[in-house]
């Protein structure tokens, strides 16, 4: 639930993490250490060398949804890259070990699914590792550069929009097909509950660290941008797209040869000689696949095949 009064200065900090303790994975990233006592949220991050006004826009736009006017010239770029950078490795070399760690764990062994589920949460982690690989290789560079009062003639902050891409696709299968899919051993079923409810808690967390680079940190690397070029560039700013869960649509006869294929680990020339059909024709019918039931990656169709009788557990001693 939103709070209606934004934290201030003078709010005590023990409070607000009361209040929302969400904001504790936050505050190693801000450089901020616990045992503050009773100290007010300007006294901790005086004492923390933390810069107080950016701290508390960052809270708000989390908690609030207050995003600042893009033109506040007050928020510090130094603090909130540091946030960033150390955000990344929080959830690199801690968050996305610790769920697969969890997930392995509730994860019955002789389930002959176990290791597709594994694969997925592995595509999903490097494709996030990548990401944040790119921002800490190009876009924080250049926003030191920027700070500098250098500007690079071959990037700019539209560039790193186009790579923002979305991320969680396939954290979203991965938690459907769990849900969906997996069947009830009565062995693990609450230690996978819980390993869900900390994939719905990363994907929360993930998505409010989008939202911080793209309410907030784009547009003050516009800003840098207008100062170092002394004139306009575009304001647009392309969103993160979300991923849609649009109603499942019905596997055509044709479409489950095309996944039985896929699985035997055909390629797309492969299937057209095999069905007779062209290889435009299918390639059409994988993105239909995709489309229809928001799966994109094969350990996901095979999962999806063996829960529909596309094809059967034996496929696996084969």
């Amino acid at each position: 639930m939103k709070r209606l009064k934004l934290y201030e200065a003078d709010d005590k900090m023990i409070e607000l993490i009361r209040d929302n303790y969400s904001i504790l994975q936050g505050l190693g990233a801000f450089g901020i250490t616990l045992g503050f006592g009773d100290k007010t949220v300007r006294e901790v991050c005086q004492k923390q060398n933390v810069d107080c006004y950016t701290f508390l826009v960052v809270v708000n736009f989390i908690i609030n949804g207050y995003k600042p006017n893009e033109e506040d010239d007050k928020i510090s770029v130094k603090t909130l890259l540091t946030y960033l950078k150390e955000s990344h490795k929080y959830y690199l070399d801690y968050q996305l070990p610790s769920i697969r760690a969890k997930l392995v764990d509730s994860l019955n062994p002789n389930n002959n699914l176990t290791n597709l589920i594994v694969n997925i949460y592995d595509e999903y982690a490097q494709s996030i590792r990548q990401h944040m690989q790119y921002e800490e290789k190009t876009l924080f560079p250049y926003v030191e550069g920027l700070m500098r009062g250098e500007l690079m003639n071959n990037y700019n902050v539209d560039i790193f929009s186009k790579h923002h891409s979305e991320t969680t696709n396939k954290l979203l299968e991965l938690k459907n097909i769990i849900i969906k899919y997996l069947p009830d051993d009565g062995l693990t079923n609450n230690r996978l509950i819980t390993t869900l409810y900390n994939l719905y808690n990363n994907a929360e967390w993930l998505d409010n660290h989008s939202q911080v680079e793209e309410e907030i940190f784009i547009p003050l690397i516009r800003s840098l941008e207008e100062k170092n070029k002394n004139n306009s560039i575009s304001s647009k700013l392309s969103n993160i797209i979300s991923p849609t869960d649009p109603k499942q649509n019905i596997i055509s006869e044709r479409e489950k040869d095309i996944i039985r294929c896929l699985i035997q680990g055909m390629s797309n020339k492969d299937i057209a000689n095999h069905l007779y059909i062209s290889v435009n024709t299918v390639i059409t019918h994988r993105r239909n696949i995709a489309r229809k039931l928001q799966i994109h990656s094969l350990a996901g169709l095979t999962i999806y095949a063996i829960a529909n009788n596309i094809i059967d557990s034996s496929y696996f001693s084969k």
